[in-house]
């Protein structure tokens, strides 16, 4: 039988936090067959001065993509990202610029 990972996660220290701005402790969690990455700031009550974690989620797929735009990439599911120039794809349903003969 093999393991089944729903609805279960891991998170750990952030070893590679350079910024304030990163996290300071990363992981990953599956709710109900779908996986997230889940991150996790440190902060501190002004009230009490209790210390709490702030946590953000991100579908596991949708960082993938912006990874992408911020590489450059292609991303034939995001209109906003296709084409070169960023706008949609050009149509390449036009007619052929040259003939081919088959002999």
């Amino acid at each position: 039988m093999a393991y089944d990972n729903t609805n279960r996660g891991t998170i750990a220290k952030n070893d590679r936090k350079e910024k304030d701005s990163h996290p300071d402790i990363a992981g990953s969690i599956n709710v109900e067959g779908t996986d997230y990455w889940i991150n996790g700031w440190l902060k501190t009550n002004s009230r009490d001065g209790s210390k709490f974690y702030s946590l953000t989620v991100k579908p596991k797929e949708q960082r993938a993509r912006e990874i992408q735009r911020e590489q450059g990439m292609y991303d034939r599911d995001d209109p906003r990202t296709q084409g070169s120039y960023g706008g949609a794809a050009p149509d390449l349903d036009d007619e052929v610029p040259f003939l081919c003969e088959w002999r």
